[in-house]
């Protein structure tokens, strides 16, 4: 996606481009604004329009909102043939909301710090690598906190919001489309409640694991070097206890949210590299080097640099939510309605699982 550009639509003079995110380039062509109105009058029964410029290499999205009286266009110019256009097949009321959000706040102070925020939660959103979509959920700090108030049951979008914007200090500006990532993933359903209207319940929980690597290093290298890497990798994983990595939150902290860290262990998935390699990978840090090789991510022998341990993402149904649910109906902070449905979906999730496997390693 190349900006989202905010315009004004005067009746005597025409469009007025009021604000763009990024700034680096100038406005389009007043032709442009022109043609997306005519294509807006040639389809009034819908407020979304797609306009494709033959010259040129940008496509355009528009949505038009009206807001004290006024008429605005909200308008996403990407290259043709991007991705983004699956978010408008996905969820095409996500943008009209958005778009809705941001003309309201355009006399305020906010609108620049929340024209970008809505750029970058639209663009990663349109992310394809899924393992970067999953690493959003623990990098993304709002994401996170999010997952964290799922797991203690079902909540309405409204409670949600409040609870963001009040005991955290978040902009909810982008909620709706945060929220669909939860859906996309297949972490949450949402379901209209009678009483309280939207509601979310997470049906699937997600933390990361370590994994024996699926390439072992090759014969040239040497007997000595695969036998003594061969010994460390089954000596580890003999001895790997799995919830203690979870807890101490290992894996988090030292793979997943160091960028250069985790870049190390899929270039290491391929194919072993040399420790001046290694390091340049991760810009001559030689702490996190000896940190790697310290919680056994990484093994070094003899100038090379192997992978000792994987991290994979874990999809798993999370059933310690139910005594949530049974503690909380009690207390009377959920309806019987919301209580059952929950316990209704986590249970649907267990009997659709083979037996004694209630986990998705991703």
């Amino acid at each position: 996606m190349e900006r989202i550009i905010l315009t004004h639509w005067n009746k005597q003079t025409g469009p007025e481009p009021i604000i763009q995110y990024p700034h680096k380039k100038p406005f389009p062509m007043k032709e442009i604004f022109l043609k997306i109105w005519a294509r807006h009058e040639l389809n009034k029964e819908s407020s979304m329009i797609e306009f494709i410029p033959e010259e040129g290499n940008n496509s355009y999205i528009s949505i038009i909102q009206k807001f004290e009286r006024e008429i605005y266009f909200f308008l996403l110019e990407f290259q043709k043939n991007n991705v983004i256009g699956d978010i408008i097949k996905e969820s095409p009321d996500i943008l009209a909301i958005i778009s809705k959000n941001l003309i309201e706040l355009i006399n305020t102070n906010k609108i620049t710090r929340t024209i970008s925020e809505a750029f970058n939660a639209i663009r990663n959103y349109s992310k394809l690598d899924e393992e970067e979509n999953l690493i959003s959920f623990f990098r993304d700090k709002i994401k996170f906190t999010i997952l964290q108030i799922l797991r203690n049951g079902v909540i309405s979008k409204s409670n949600l919001t409040h609870i963001l914007r009040n005991e955290y200090g978040f902009s909810t500006i982008n909620i709706d489309l945060i929220l669909i990532s939860f859906i996309r993933e297949n972490l949450a359903i949402k379901k209209n409640m009678h009483g309280s209207n939207e509601c979310y319940f997470l049906i699937k929980d997600l933390d990361c694991t370590r994994i024996p690597p699926k390439n072992l290093p090759k014969e040239e290298l040497g007997d000595k070097t695969l036998k003594y890497y061969t010994e460390a990798l089954k000596k580890y994983f003999l001895e790997y206890n799995n919830v203690s990595d979870i807890e101490n939150k290992i894996i988090i902290q030292t793979v997943l949210l160091n960028k250069d860290a985790f870049l190390l262990l899929k270039t290491l998935r391929e194919n072993h590299v040399s420790v001046n390699d290694c390091l340049n990978i991760l810009n001559n840090n030689d702490e996190l080097f000896n940190e790697l090789i310290d919680k056994r991510f990484i093994y070094e022998s003899r100038g090379f640099v192997f992978i000792l341990s994987d991290t994979r993402f874990i999809k798993f149904s999370p059933s310690y939510i139910i005594k949530k649910l049974v503690k909380r109906y009690n207390n009377q902070e959920i309806s019987l309605n919301e209580y059952m449905t929950h316990l209704k979906l986590l249970t649907e999730q267990v009997n659709n699982q083979p037996k004694d496997i209630d986990y998705e390693i991703v």
